[in-house]
C-alpha cells in the first residue's frame, strides 16, 4: 500500500522521530553511567575510566550498600509511605472529584468549592504554618507526618482536575440508569464511575506513587531522627556528604574496591529501580488518562 503523504511531510515525521530518538537518547545516558559506574572497581571510578560500561566489572558496592541499616531502614519508611500515602491520596482525590464533577443544578456548591481549590493551587500559607500545623498536631518525627501534609493535606489540585473531568466525559445514562434501579451516590461513585475510570486511575496512581518516592524535603524538614528519613531524604543527605568517613573497622578491608562515587551510584540505582520496574505497567494507561482527563469530554 502506498503512502498518500508528500514529501514534506515525510520529512517532517523523519525529523520528529530522529529529534525523540535523541532526546531519549540523553535522557538515558546519565542513568546508564550511573549503572556502569556502580558495577566498576573504586580504581576505575577514581581515574575516570568509566563511561557508559563498568570498568573491572564487580558487585562490591551493592554488597556495601545493601549491608548499610541505614540503607534498608530508609528503603522500608519510602514503601510504607507510598503503600499508605497513595492510598490516602487516591481516597480524597476520588470523593473530591466525584461531587466537583456534577452540575451546578445536581451539587450546589460545586463553583464556590472549585474556586476554592483553585485559589489553593495559587497560593499557600508557606513553609512556616505548615511546619507549626504538623508540630501542633503532633506528626512530627512520624510517618504521618509524611502523608498528611502532602500537598495540602493529602489532595492535589492538579489530579483533582485530571480525575474530575474524567468523570465528566462519562456517559451519563451509565449514572442515571443506577438512580434508575435506586443506587446512591456512593453505590454510583464506587460501583459505577470508578471501575470504568481505569486510564485515570492508573495515571494519578503513576503521579502519585512517583511523588512519594521521590520525595525529600519535607523528611528533611519533618523528621528530626535520620532513621525516620524516607529514601530520598537519606540519599540527598549522603550525596552532600563523604559516607565512607565513618567506616568500621570491618568495612576496611571492602574499601579496596568500593569508593565514595560507586556506593552513592550503586544507592542511586537502587533508589531509581522501583519506579522503573513500575512505570512499564501503568504507561499504557498514561496516555489515554491525560488526554481524557485534561479536556472535558
Amino acid at each position: 500500500m502506498r503512502s498518500n503523504m508528500s514529501i514534506s511531510r515525510k520529512l517532517f515525521v523523519s525529523g520528529n522521530y530522529v529529534f525523540l530518538t535523541l532526546l531519549a537518547v540523553l535522557c538515558l545516558l546519565p542513568l546508564v553511567h550511573v549503572l556502569a559506574l556502580s558495577f566498576s572497581s573504586s580504581s576505575a571510578a577514581g581515574t575516570g575510566l568509566v563511561r557508559f560500561w563498568p570498568v573491572d566489572m564487580t558487585l562490591s558496592s551493592y554488597r556495601f550498600v545493601l549491608d548499610k541499616p541505614e540503607f534498608l531502614l530508609s528503603m522500608g519508611v519510602t514503601v510504607k509511605r507510598v503503600l499508605l500515602g497513595a492510598s490516602f491520596n487516591m481516597l480524597l482525590i476520588i470523593l473530591v472529584a466525584y461531587p466537583l464533577s456534577k452540575e451546578t443544578k445536581a451539587f450546589r456548591l460545586r463553583t464556590p468549592l472549585a474556586w476554592y481549590f483553585v485559589f489553593t493551587m495559587l497560593f499557600s500559607g508557606g513553609l512556616i504554618p505548615l511546619y507549626m500545623t504538623v508540630r501542633n498536631t503532633g506528626m512530627l518525627d512520624s510517618l504521618w507526618g509524611l502523608i498528611f501534609p502532602t500537598w495540602g493535606m493529602g489532595t492535589n489540585i492538579f489530579n483533582i482536575v485530571l480525575m474530575l473531568n474524567f468523570f465528566r466525559g462519562l456517559p451519563k445514562e451509565l449514572e442515571e440508569s443506577g438512580v434508575v434501579d435506586g443506587a446512591g451516590h456512593w453505590t454510583v461513585c464506587w460501583k459505577i464511575i470508578v471501575p470504568l475510570s481505569l486510564p485515570v486511575l492508573a495515571t494519578v496512581a503513576l503521579f502519585t506513587i512517583v511523588y512519594h518516592w521521590n520525595s525529600w524535603f519535607d523528611g528533611l524538614i519533618f523528621m528530626n531522627r535520620t532513621e525516620h528519613y524516607p529514601l530520598s531524604t537519606y540519599l540527598q543527605t549522603i550525596l552532600v556528604q563523604d559516607q565512607l568517613a565513618n567506616v568500621n573497622a570491618q568495612d576496611l578491608a571492602s574499601l579496596q574496591e568500593v569508593s565514595d562515587r560507586t556506593a552513592k551510584a550503586a544507592q542511586i540505582f537502587i533508589g531509581s529501580l522501583p519506579i522503573l520496574l513500575v512505570y512499564p505497567f501503568l504507561q499504557r494507561f498514561f496516555i489515554k488518562g491525560i488526554v481524557m482527563g485534561s479536556v472535558k469530554g
